[in-house]
């Protein structure tokens, strides 16, 4: 009998229940195939600081922080006093706002490559239209990515994780291996002439939180540019780990940037940066480049993200980091006591555990530690802490050493769990 998964089910009898209210309406049950897992997600009616409670009533402290996007975590005070204030004054109109310049000025202040920024409302639709500027200014189609990469939902960029579904993106996109500069080299000069641009994340977020090293990404944009293909870097996870992004940590200008996430304050958000010369495709004169939306630098939305950038400061992001080192010690440690195989990539305050003796040297799909991550998944759950299924773990500016000691120690209850659950069945 498999005491984790049962105890969990006993734990969320409403949230399985408004799972099958909401099958019967959204196919699968809702809109966001990350926020799934077997045998139920968790159905959430509020959050507050670092705690998000169920519609069973139990609460737990959110270590995952919407998939990276919440800097501050929930309900930030400075956040919603801005968000308020706004709404009383309405959220939406056909005409600019200026909350809108001011993110657009703070992230150009930060990010030494961005001189112009434009506005989407995920970093899906960042992703877009990063190709989008790329194939307006080479004539060019294709995209060159990395295998394991993640950069939205659309076909081109999906190919690089399931070629097979994506037939029409398959044809569009050429795959090399991360951290392999040579792989990128030779597709680039072989295919060169039909790639629009090279899309690369500084440290891979679905592909286990794994970072670059200096000479891949120095060596790939110098590739790149030499076959007149765009250099965009992907940081709407990574924008996080200092105030200019993972590039001021690498001191690389790519030509292009996407954004989202933190930039939104909680809020749907994307946004692609870029040097005058690249961004000058918005021109109207120019009408190389057509790009609206009716919710994008939405107001409210503006509101918050100026208020998340600007107190995300080097302080805040330098405490972060260093609570995410006490965790990562504290889980060791207790892996190490129960002779469980764990290693842990850490990157700032972005961590994933993997239940493996060795820490994989590439980025790859979970495969070996599959079943002993969804079991710690599950009993982490019922001891009141929520990351993400694959072991992804992303810490806000709200916490504090406490408050990590007591990640810490549910973790390791977690974990005695899965070891008495793995030696049961073995």
């Amino acid at each position: 009998m498999n005491k984790i998964l049962d105890a969990y089910r006993k734990n969320t009898p409403a949230s399985a229940a408004a799972q099958a209210r909401a099958e019967r309406s959204v196919p699968g049950g809702n809109s966001r195939g990350a926020a799934y897992w077997t045998p139920h997600p968790l159905t959430i009616k509020r959050a507050m600081h670092a705690t998000v409670v169920d519609v069973d009533g139990r609460e737990y402290i959110d270590v995952v922080n919407n998939y990276t996007s919440l800097a501050h975590s929930h309900a930030y005070p400075p956040i919603v006093e801005a968000v308020t204030k706004q709404v009383g004054g309405g959220t939406a109109w056909t005409a600019n706002n200026v909350w809108q310049a001011e993110l657009a000025e703070t992230l150009i202040e930060r990010i030494p490559s961005a001189q112009g920024a434009r506005f989407t409302n995920s970093g899906s639709e960042a992703g877009i239209l990063a190709l989008t500027i790329a194939r307006a200014i080479t004539g060019r189609n294709k995209v060159l990515m990395a295998k394991y990469g993640y950069h939205g939902i659309l076909m081109e960029y999906e190919a690089g994780s399931f070629p097979g579904l994506m037939p029409h993106g398959e044809n569009a996109t050429y795959i090399g291996i991360y951290n392999d500069a040579e792989s990128f080299e030779q597709i680039l000069a072989e295919h060169g002439s039909e790639i629009a641009a090279v899309v690369l994340e500084p440290v891979m977020g679905a592909g286990g939180v794994l970072a670059a090293t200096s000479e891949f990404l120095n060596r790939v944009q110098a590739a790149a540019n030499a076959a007149g293909a765009l250099f965009i870097l992907d940081e709407v996870i990574t924008f996080r780990l200092s105030e200019g992004g993972a590039q001021a940590l690498y001191d690389i200008e790519p030509d292009l940037t996407m954004l989202g996430k933190v930039i939104g304050g909680g809020f749907p958000v994307g946004a692609v940066v870029g040097k005058h010369e690249h961004m000058q495709v918005f021109d109207p004169a120019a009408a190389k480049v057509v790009h609206s939306g009716t919710f994008c630098g939405n107001p409210v939305t503006m509101a918050a993200g100026a208020v998340s950038v600007r107190e995300l400061t080097a302080e805040r992001i330098a405490r972060m980091d260093a609570l995410a080192a006490r965790l990562c010690n504290g889980l060791a440690t207790h892996a190490s006591n129960l002779r469980l195989p764990l290693s842990i990539r850490r990157e700032g305050s972005l961590l994933n555990i993997l239940f493996a003796a060795e820490e994989p040297q590439e980025a790859a799909q979970r495969r070996e530690d599959a079943e002993a991550m969804h079991l710690f998944f599950l009993a982490a759950l019922n001891h009141g802490l929520l990351m993400a299924p694959r072991g992804l773990i992303c810490l806000s500016t709200v916490m504090d050493e406490a408050l990590i000691d007591t990640v810490v120690q549910r973790a390791a209850a977690a974990m005695e769990d899965v070891a008495e659950e793995l030696a049961g069945e073995g």
